[in-house]
């Protein structure tokens, strides 16, 4: 079969031909047809992520989408570059079947993809960390970004009675207040706090109720400064910068909460569960993540995109007839 395979850290990987995955017990063969490379992929592929170094050669995708053997559609992860097995960039993928999460008719295969974890992580920082509540005004920043432009849908799909985009170029701008945003704060190469803060003030109604943040820095620094009673920060990320100043008045003055998210906190069965609340409200076209696709012969110009940032959209590989590939010595 074909597959994208990972023979050096740090480089991206190669289009070869490899054994089919031999299926353990308790496992399906997914026929993959769409996976997004993520930041994730690259990071364990640099061999300087937490995890370590993956054993050499595998292949990448920490997840995908593809159809089993009676043709349900299915979304699936996978500890590709975390531990020893492969992934999801490649023609067939042995997934453990509890892990598998059907698509519904109308959301397309690489609207799945493209959503996936990124998805999961912005609907459940909204309702299991901040615990969204209907009328509720949320601040999003990052709001150009794959998780920022779901939160974005989603306050909206939860409720928020108004939700507020902060994000950079002005080709993010535009896509906040297409998706939803009732307005949208630039954020400048050389804001502070003092210069971001007043934006903030004046683009929303009110105090922020809900505060979504990928990328702290500056930007978190500001809305700290927004709040109101009781209001909820939920940090996913450090785009912006590693840290960010929070007074012991500010939290303590708005009995504020500061809350931490990753993915890898929720158990199989949250997980599963905001995946199909994503996949319905995409195939009601409610939710959906700018994205670019590219076919697997690719994959190494598309990775280098990803790694170095050049491109803002989330990439998402389809699998589709390529001429065979060499073998992976």
């Amino acid at each position: 079969m074909r597959a994208a395979v990972v023979l050096s850290c740090g480089n991206p990987p190669d289009l070869r031909t490899v054994p089919a995955p031999e299926v353990a017990e308790g496992e399906s063969l997914v026929q993959v047809t769409a996976a997004p490379i993520t930041p994730l992929d690259v990071l364990c592929a640099s061999g300087t992520s937490y995890f370590g170094q993956p054993a050499l050669p595998y292949i990448p995708g920490v997840q995908g989408v593809g159809k089993l053997t009676d043709g349900t559609r299915v979304w699936f992860p996978t500890q590709a570059g975390m531990r020893p097995g492969d992934g999801s960039f490649a023609d067939l993928c042995a997934v453990p079947t509890t892990d598998l999460v059907p698509i519904p008719d109308g959301t397309r295969d690489e609207t799945a993809a493209a959503l996936g974890l990124s998805a999961v992580a912005a609907w459940m920082a909204l309702t299991w960390r901040a615990a969204l509540r209907p009328g509720e005004q949320v601040l999003i920043l990052g709001a150009g970004g794959t998780v920022g432009q779901v939160a974005v849908q989603a306050a909206r799909l939860l409720g928020a009675r108004r939700v507020v985009a902060v994000c950079r170029s002005p080709r993010s701008q535009a896509l906040a207040t297409k998706n939803g945003a009732d307005a949208v704060v630039p954020l400048h190469p050389d804001d502070t706090p003092e210069t971001l803060t007043p934006r903030l003030r004046r683009a929303l109604d009110g105090l922020a109720d809900v505060v979504i943040d990928p990328v702290f820095g500056i930007p978190a620094t500001a809305a700290a400064q927004v709040l109101a009673p009781g209001a909820r920060i939920v940090n996913l990320g450090s785009a912006a910068a590693e840290s960010a100043t929070f007074t012991s008045a500010t939290l303590r003055g708005n009995t504020a909460s500061l809350l931490g998210y990753t993915n890898n906190a929720l158990t199989p069965t949250q997980r599963h569960t905001a995946l199909t609340e994503i996949f319905n409200h995409a195939a009601t076209g409610a939710l959906s993540v700018d994205h670019a696709l590219t076919p697997l012969a690719d994959i190494a110009p598309a990775w280098t995109s990803q790694a170095t940032g050049s491109t803002p959209r989330r990439i998402v590989v389809q699998l589709s007839d390529v001429p065979t590939p060499p073998s992976v010595p």
